[in-house]
């Protein structure tokens, strides 16, 4: 963890990786799986972080924490998608891009109201995105 904080990525996935291989306490392998995906999401490697987040979920549903960094991965990948509409395109296109958008905050939300329900105090930017987005549904 020192050298995940140094910013020593590299290193840091090593010890983890080293971690996993005596690590039998399934607890203790879901928050070293969690820190990889949080190492991965921080070199912009998105497809790996949630690969790690969902593995750690496996073993520990009970992580709002990867809950909420899919939802933002989702949640970013929907506004990249947003930004690649522009004038120059055509309507089929733009409609293409802005039904992918709609996709990937769609999926946002449903890891925000996962992660709301484990940490109700938790999130509170993601429960007003969730209820102006009208993705806040009763049971949140």
């Amino acid at each position: 963890m020192a050298a995940q904080s140094d910013g020593k990525y590299a290193e840091a996935l090593e010890n983890y990786y080293e971690a996993l291989q005596v690590e039998e306490d399934p607890y203790d392998r879901s928050y070293t799986l969690y820190n990889i995906g949080l190492i991965y999401g921080n070199i912009g490697n998105n497809s790996q972080a949630l690969e790690y987040y969902h593995q750690a979920l496996e073993l520990n549903s009970n992580l709002p924490q990867a809950l909420n960094n899919i939802a933002v991965i989702y949640h970013s990948s929907g506004l990249n998608t947003l930004t690649m509409i522009n004038e120059e395109i055509d309507d089929i296109q733009q409609a293409e891009y802005r039904a992918l958008a709609t996709e990937f905050f769609d999926k946002a939300g449903e890891y925000w109201r996962q992660a709301l329900k484990l940490a109700p105090d938790n999130y509170p930017g993601a429960r007003n995105w969730l209820k102006v987005s009208g993705r806040l549904f009763e049971d949140n």
